[in-house]
């Protein structure tokens, strides 16, 4: 975090709520043309709060969902727009979740040109929509869709989009849309309602030597702010992001580089849903490099009641939402593809200081809600006044966490042991063959004898190494599960497996 001066020294869910490969440098762009979105941040956070205007105009208003998806972009008009060299740029209707509107413009032969929102733009499909207006005074545009050749050099592939509040997500290659990245969370996970920071202003610049900029003016009650972005499609798709947060109010609830995502369930807890798939979720790790050198892996769980983690740290090289699972057999889902869903990986630059990495899991019965949210939050409060920087990586990978770790973790499972009524077992295979690793197992919150059964032995057909053991939880209300391999001079071999028990979880059927 760069504080750099003071005056005082669920994707549709969420948003209808607020209506890794090798790391390179931080690239280096010139200014864009035209008022400076870091002054226009600036002098809005100096300013009263404004909300959007009421209700969308006519033809956006009142939709349905499947009157929305009968508005398309027009090729050349909000469609298939050139965006410099390699890019095209469709620009999104407003209506449903997205009611707010957002300012676009684009950077066209150096020129900067604002496009306004007119139902000419787009067609409608005719059994939704009768007699559409020359005009809609006050909607704006809900955000924007980025088009690359990502696969296929003559295929202009969806790369990324940016709507709703502060939303946006990108797919690298052979990768299909599943969790998003925010700009900024605000009380996410606490007791107060969250607040939701969107985007009123996007800038787009040409795309050039396989890259492309974008800015972006934010605006809520608490706080405006201003994101600058530079994105490289590829094998993973990276962006260079910078953050500028202009707190009105002291905030200590803020969520710096936040990811949402999606876990129904999987093979930590499969009687959280009665379904054929094995697993259903778009992420489901957890992992952080934290700022003192260890791997720390945490299964994303679908609770029976909010829960909230903490993993305080300082300067954390690295945390993202994995999806380990890459196979169909994991899922056995012939639409949703889960096996080609990006993890996402932010990578900080610069001094973040103190502070965690935050885990915020939610309950939910559907697979159409984003439940899970990951984010960095500053031990110390933002100060009214003040300007705030965070720079970092992200990074849409298939790329499974931890690729040097000598001892990864392939996957983690429980279940209850039916011989012995209340305890629960454990396993955990890891991708190596040494059976000279020894297990470390504590927990917090209960005592020690509480564990038994700690065994490390081979899978069959050299499929790595298991460690199973007991948990009898008695009556407790949490237990904190931690394992690790270390070897015979004691250094760690895996990441450090973290597991927050409760007995709600427990109480399923």
């Amino acid at each position: 975090m760069t504080l750099i001066t003071s005056d005082i020294s669920r994707r549709a869910l969420l948003v209808g709520m607020a209506a890794a490969s090798a790391l390179g440098p931080v690239r280096s762009f010139a200014q864009s043309p035209g008022t400076s979105l870091l002054d226009a941040a600036r002098a809005l956070a100096a300013a009263p709060y404004l909300p959007p205007a009421g209700e969308l105009p006519a033809p956006f208003n009142n939709l349905t969902y499947d009157a929305y998806r009968g508005i398309r972009p027009i090729e050349g008009r909000a469609a298939m727009l050139a965006q410099g060299d390699d890019f095209l740029l469709d620009l999104l209707p407003p209506g449903l979740y997205f009611p707010d509107p957002v300012t676009v413009e684009r950077v066209v032969d150096g020129v900067l040109q604002s496009q306004p929102l007119t139902p000419d733009l787009f067609t409608f499909e005719p059994r939704y929509f009768s007699d559409i207006p020359e005009t809609s005074p006050g909607a704006g545009f809900s955000g924007l869709r980025l088009r690359h050749p990502l696969n296929r050099p003559d295929v202009m592939d969806e790369v990324a989009v940016i709507q709703g509040a502060s939303y946006f997500r990108a797919i690298g290659e052979a990768m299909v849309y599943g969790l998003s990245a925010r700009a900024v969370a605000l009380g996410t996970g606490g007791v107060d309602p969250e607040e939701f920071p969107r985007f009123t202003h996007l800038r787009v610049h040409e795309g050039a030597d396989g890259h492309i900029r974008m800015e972006a003016l934010i605006d809520s009650l608490s706080l405006a702010g201003y994101l600058d972005m530079v994105l490289t499609p590829g094998a993973d798709s990276v962006m260079d992001i910078s953050v500028t947060l202009l707190p009105r109010v002291n905030i200590d609830t803020i969520g710096v580089a936040p990811l949402t995502s999606m876990y129904l369930k999987g093979p930590m807890h499969g009687a959280a849903s009665d379904d054929f798939r094995p697993r259903v979720h778009d992420s489901d790790v957890l992992f952080i490099e934290n700022g003192m050198g260890e791997a720390l892996w945490r299964p994303i769980e679908n609770p029976r009641s909010v829960e909230t983690s903490a993993f305080g740290d300082e300067n954390p090289v690295s945390f993202g939402l994995y999806q380990t699972a890459r196979t169909y057999e994991d899922f056995e889902d012939t639409e949703a593809l889960y096996e080609h869903r990006p993890s996402a990986k932010v990578s900080p630059r610069g001094s973040w200081g103190r502070g965690a990495v935050m885990l915020v899991e939610i309950p939910t019965g559907t697979e159409f809600l984003d439940n899970i949210v990951a984010f960095w939050r500053p031990e110390e409060p933002l100060a009214a006044g003040g300007e705030y920087r965070f720079d970092y990586q992200l990074a849409w990978t298939k790329s499974a966490p931890a690729a040097t770790i000598r001892a990864p973790i392939a996957q983690s499972r429980s279940g209850r042991e039916h011989l012995l009524p209340g305890v629960r077992r454990y396993v955990l295979d890891f991708d190596t063959d040494r059976d000279d690793l020894v297990p470390e197992l504590s927990l917090s919150g209960g005592e020690q004898d509480q564990l038994s059964g700690l065994t490390l032995f081979p899978l069959p057909d050299g499929r790595g190494m298991r460690v199973s053991f007991l948990l009898d939880p008695g009556e407790a209300e949490a237990l904190e599960l931690r394992l690790l391999l270390r070897d015979a001079e004691g250094a760690a071999a895996s990441p450090v497996w973290l597991h927050r028990w409760t007995p709600k979880r427990d109480g399923d059927v």
